[in-house]
């Protein structure tokens, strides 16, 4: 691909694309390309690791998925090891201007010359010359979370090539990053109050039965390890926020509810971090970590450093780099309540990514922009109990393309397709046939499945 479509001359990029050809190849309809999340989520090992989640669709669709620029085996960004500098409560705030102005460098120098390229707007031209190249007139997309913003951003910049689109758990186009991170934190402990009223229903739930005392219990655990982390047998520990990151990482998955709540019980009472700890897994590679699952080798920090670097680059909003220290501790300050507000767990987690683009070039504000481009009608999912991308932007997200039918899923969890078989009949069909409802349709709750009786 060019480096920059808009300048070819600047060089280009190579980009990872990997195909598993329809079964049924006398009925087939060309490719479905599929973006499994992010911003930094490779696309190839995703579909490498379950092709079967899209069996149906395999039949008469050739699978089609790829890394984006600068994700995975697409000439992946590193920042060297280094991670997101920690905008903790209390912090001293020149340091933390100091440490974002440093990881920023760190990025630029150890990823090359893709990293200003790696934006939405960038990858949804990848995806037009990917659908050349595979032969097809219309691009038909299945995409989840992040991948939403993506299909919507490529129906914007190519209406007339959008084919049948299924977006599932449908990220804003307006929100800038301050205002993302507090709806996350909203929906995160909407996500985990719903997770303790099923607690506090099952057999043996280590929080009992009453769901407010449940909250402050959870608040309180928290804030004790913080200050005393919780050290295992074999000399590993938890604290507070590894908490926060275990919860927050169960939660995207009501299949993961029993486990938590098993892990949770082991924790109280037994002292034990172990399953919390597998339950989060490591929040952050070890440094100078490295992976490979095909050819070459991608930097283990590669998906936390593609997902500052896109998020950045879709976000025009920058806090002043004139301003100093001071302002800036001014504006955490005047943000800190209102994130505390929307969640006393995961508040502060959320409310650190509010500077994450600090000393950054600014980025397009052509995302938010979007408005009614003249696509043909697509299909949006939105799930109630959604911890990532709350059902709002499903409905604000309908809006602004204008030509979208809403399915409501009642459930739990992050997107709908995996875990609703109504959901999965509704975006099937419509891949399969072109037909769509004529207004929004409703899936009901999918079942919880039993927590582990006893609670341990």
């Amino acid at each position: 691909m060019p480096l920059d479509h808009a300048a070819p001359g600047k060089g280009t990029v190579e980009i990872a694309v990997a195909r598993i050809p329809a079964t049924d190849r006398k009925k087939r309809l060309g490719s479905l390309l599929l973006n499994y999340g992010g911003p930094g989520s490779p696309g190839i090992a995703s579909l490498a690791a379950d092709p079967d989640a899209f069996a149906d669709l395999g039949e008469r669709y050739d699978l089609v998925a790829f890394d984006p620029r600068g994700v995975g085996h697409s000439e992946p960004v590193s920042c060297a090891g280094s991670q997101q500098a920690e905008l903790a409560e209390g912090a001293d705030a020149a340091a933390q201007l100091a440490a974002l102005r440093a990881l920023a460098r760190s990025c630029e120098l150890a990823s090359g010359p893709v990293l200003p390229y790696v934006g939405t707007v960038h990858v949804a031209r990848d995806m037009d010359v990917i659908r050349r190249a595979l032969g097809d007139e219309k691009l038909h997309y299945l995409g989840f979370s992040y991948g939403t913003r993506l299909g919507a951003v490529y129906a914007a910049q190519f209406p007339g090539s959008t084919g049948r689109m299924v977006l599932d758990g449908v990220d804003t186009l307006t929100e800038p990053l301050a205002e993302q991170a507090l709806a996350s934190a909203r929906g995160q402990q909407r996500a985990l109050e719903n997770f303790l009223s099923w607690c506090a229903h099952q057999q043996g739930c280590v929080y009992g039965t009453n769901t407010r005392t449940a909250r402050e219990k959870i608040d309180a655990l928290v804030t004790r390890l913080d200050e005393e982390p919780l050290v295992g047998h074999d000399g590993s520990y938890l604290t507070g926020q590894d908490l926060v990151y275990a919860i927050g990482a169960a939660l995207y998955s009501q299949l993961m509810w029993p486990a938590l709540a098993d892990a949770l019980a082991t924790a109280e009472r037994g002292g034990d971090p172990a399953e919390l700890l597998q339950l989060g897994g490591p929040a952050v590679p070890s440094e100078g970590e490295e992976e490979s699952d095909g050819p070459g080798t991608v930097p283990a920090d590669n998906p936390q450093a593609a997902l500052l670097a896109v998020s950045c680059a879709d976000d025009p909003d920058r806090s002043d780099v004139k301003a100093g220290a001071a302002a800036v501790k001014k504006e955490l300050a005047a943000l800190e309540a209102e994130f505390l507000k929307a969640s006393k767990i995961f508040g502060p987690s959320q409310l650190a990514t509010v500077l994450s683009c600090y000393g950054r070039p600014a980025g397009t504000d052509f995302i938010r922009r979007i408005d009614r481009p003249g696509a043909p009608r697509m299909l949006l999912v939105g799930t109630r109990g959604d911890p990532a991308t709350p059902y709002e932007w499903t409905e604000e997200t309908a809006e602004r393309l204008g030509s979208a039918v809403i399915v409501d899923y009642k459930g739990e969890g992050h997107t709908g397709y995996g875990s609703s078989r109504c959901v999965r009949e509704y975006a099937d069909r419509f891949l399969l046939t072109g037909r769509l409802p004529s207004g929004t349709r409703s899936c009901p709750a999918e079942e919880v499945p039993p927590a582990a009786a006893g609670g341990r």
